[in-house]
């Protein structure tokens, strides 16, 4: 006897339901496989993380050697008048942690002298150098000294402290550094527990460092895509930007229009200023989304980079655009990166190369005899002559 129609839905809807609960077990299980190897078995993005160090480290001499002839009247002494050696706008003086440059901020000498080893530790990041010890140092000494003058600071400031608090979960000088070459030597066993460490033997297990370093990636990517898709919408609530006109004002002030006459050119059509204006909300907007894949991901890192060197160049910004370059790298792949290692190296190897030395029994210059005559059987040229007339 056939069953009722009502039994055979409800078999039906039941077993549909178990269909879909199995569908969706499957699909995170899947997910939690992929994302725990992802995070265990290998760190990413070394390449990408070794430019990232290599761009913030050159920002920070780059700012340090070009403020370092005003350095008291930008930082130090000299700018006690705005008020924030007696009250600080920031609350990290207030930390003692960061205290160090606020406290000796009126003293000349002491602050030219930590304001040199700032330089020192930059330089110390930059190339990579013992990067576990010297990253903390020049994180605290960074923050310390940035924060003592707030009209000459930018947003860059605040993702450059940013990304150097995730940085020390990281291993940025696992390629392109002098701790990479260091690493790279086998380690004596025999030598005690200390000096192997120092020697570059690893300390704590890899899955560990795997994942904290992984999930720092995760971190700045996450923090990018909302600084830039935040930075969109806010562009995108203003009247400026709504018209069209935007870039037009920052370009016409004495403090941003760095070069009058290229401000000039680029906002003497109104279309290309609308475009410009109205391009950058939309790649800011978008660039979530075009990491995902990887010609889009081109697109936009050109695009973003364009973005940065735009306000580098027109607006006199050139660390706050190393700064967010530096940290946009990282989204670039560890091939890529080794591709243009290698395009570099071979050019570099061509152009080194001097061309071989002509052999001197070679000849200098083609024979014209033609090719089965001797040269005592020609004919001589006032024989021929004479036989023409």
């Amino acid at each position: 006897m056939s069953s009722s129609p009502g039994r055979r839905v409800g078999r039906f809807a039941g077993r549909l339901v178990q269909d879909l609960v199995e569908l969706v077990a499957r699909i995170v299980g899947g997910v939690v496989t992929f994302s725990e190897r992802w995070l265990t078995e290998g760190k990413h993005a070394r390449y990408g993380l070794a430019v990232a160090r290599i761009g913030l480290g050159l920002t920070a001499v780059g700012l340090l050697a070009s403020n370092f002839g005003t350095r008291l009247y930008a930082f130090g002494s000299g700018s006690a008048w705005n008020g924030e050696a007696a009250d600080p706008i920031s609350d990290f003086p207030e930390i003692w942690l960061f205290s160090l440059f606020h406290r000796i901020a009126l003293h000349d000498v002491a602050f030219t002298v930590a304001y040199l080893l700032l330089g020192v530790l930059a330089v110390a990041f930059t190339v990579g150098w013992r990067t576990r010890i010297v990253l903390p140092v020049f994180f605290v000494g960074w923050v310390s000294f940035i924060e003592m003058n707030d009209s000459l600071g930018d947003q860059g400031d605040n993702m450059y402290r940013m990304v150097l608090l995730y940085l020390l979960f990281a291993d940025p000088a696992m390629r392109w550094s002098v701790d990479a070459r260091r690493r790279a030597r086998p380690v004596d066993p025999s030598r005690g527990w200390l000096a192997r460490k120092w020697a570059g033997e690893p300390l704590l297990p890899s899955w560990l460092t795997s994942t904290t370093h992984n999930l720092v990636l995760v971190a700045i990517t996450c923090h990018v895509c909302f600084v830039y898709a935040s930075g969109a919408l806010f562009k995108a609530g203003g009247t400026p930007w709504q018209q069209g006109y935007a870039i037009y004002n920052p370009l016409q002030t004495d403090r941003f229009g760095t070069w009058p006459e290229l401000s000039d050119l680029l906002t003497a059509w109104t279309p290309a200023v609308t475009i410009m204006s109205w391009s950058s909300i939309i790649l800011q907007m978008c660039f979530p989304l075009l990491l995902l894949a990887r010609f889009t991901r081109i697109i936009g890192l050109f695009g973003i980079t364009a973005f940065h060197v735009g306000i580098a160049v027109l607006m006199g910004l050139p660390w706050f655009s190393l700064t967010m370059i530096a940290i946009d790298s990282i989204f670039i792949r560890d091939v890529t990166w080794l591709s243009l290692r290698d395009h570099l190296r071979r050019s570099w190897r061509e152009a080194a190369a001097t061309p071989p030395e002509p052999s001197p029994d070679a000849p200098t210059e083609p024979s014209t005899e033609p090719v089965g005559e001797r040269p005592g059987e020609r004919e001589p040229a006032v024989g021929r002559s004479a036989s023409r007339v």
